[in-house]
């Protein structure tokens, strides 16, 4: 048995103790994770174009704070209130690394490794208090903490890396071939080549933010940027919808609940 699962069956303090606070990692995991992180792509963008963007990073920001603050309230996995927190995680996020490039000037080729810095900065300090990057042990208030973090990170991290190849001569198109391989990587090191079953969810959950953002710019971008013209706003009411459809029935069947 390994250090990690030693220190996940460990017991916990009894007022500190709750069920675990995130889902099981299931198909309908990664479906809407990718989901997410192609609207919260176009949302942003959408929102930025119609408020500002000042305006529009207030509100992600509000409503981020208030998503998490519900999150944080729930003692147990709620599919709705851990689904919501993360769309909110995903607007905000593509509004964090556009500031950078678009408000300060900060080139994609400067964000990304800055945003991959933050990340592994969490991780490692998320590691040094507890001893495990394991999803399958969220069920104390640090513990979350650190999680939240390492999401919101992936999530910029993520929409950098998928701007930087869109626009380094790739197209968005592209960038969905790219990442669409990329993903498998993580999944075929783990099944024969005994990659560490944690290395290999966080690097697909990376993988899973430029490769939705990827997809949803190539739907709603026009047709001069390589897109299919169908528009931001459409794309996220689509998006958006199909999310609602997944999330309300992993809340009815209860399949991504640990059991």
């Amino acid at each position: 048995m390994t250090t990690e699962h030693l220190l996940e069956d460990r017991p916990l303090a009894p007022l500190r103790a709750m069920a675990n606070k995130v889902p099981e990692v299931t198909l309908y995991f990664w479906i809407i994770k990718v989901l997410t992180t192609g609207m919260g792509e176009t949302a942003s963008d959408f929102l930025a174009r119609r408020l500002g963007p000042v305006p529009a990073v207030a509100l992600g920001g509000l409503a981020l704070a208030a998503s998490l603050a519900a999150q944080f309230a729930v003692r147990r996995y709620t599919a709705w209130v851990y689904w919501t927190a993360v769309v909110m995680v995903s607007v905000f996020g593509t509004m964090a690394a556009d500031v950078l490039h678009v408000g300060l000037g900060v080139s994609y080729a400067v964000s990304t490794p800055l945003f991959l810095t933050a990340l592994v900065a969490v991780f490692a300090l998320w590691y040094a208090s507890e001893r495990t990057l394991s999803i399958h042990g969220i069920r104390t208030r640090r513990r979350e903490a650190f999680y939240w973090a390492a999401v919101l990170a992936t999530f910029a991290l993520g929409t950098a890396a998928g701007d930087l190849s869109a626009t380094a001569g790739m197209g968005y198109l592209g960038s969905v071939v790219l990442f669409a391989v990329a993903i498998c990587v993580p999944a075929v090191a783990h099944r024969f080549m005994g990659l560490n079953a944690v290395t290999a969810f966080w690097t697909a959950y990376v993988i899973t933010r430029p490769l939705g953002a990827s997809l949803a710019d190539w739907m709603a971008l026009g047709h001069a940027r390589g897109g299919l013209g169908l528009g931001l706003g459409p794309v996220t009411l689509a998006w958006t919808v199909a999310i609602a459809c997944f999330v309300g029935f992993l809340a009815v069947s209860r399949r991504d609940t640990e059991r």
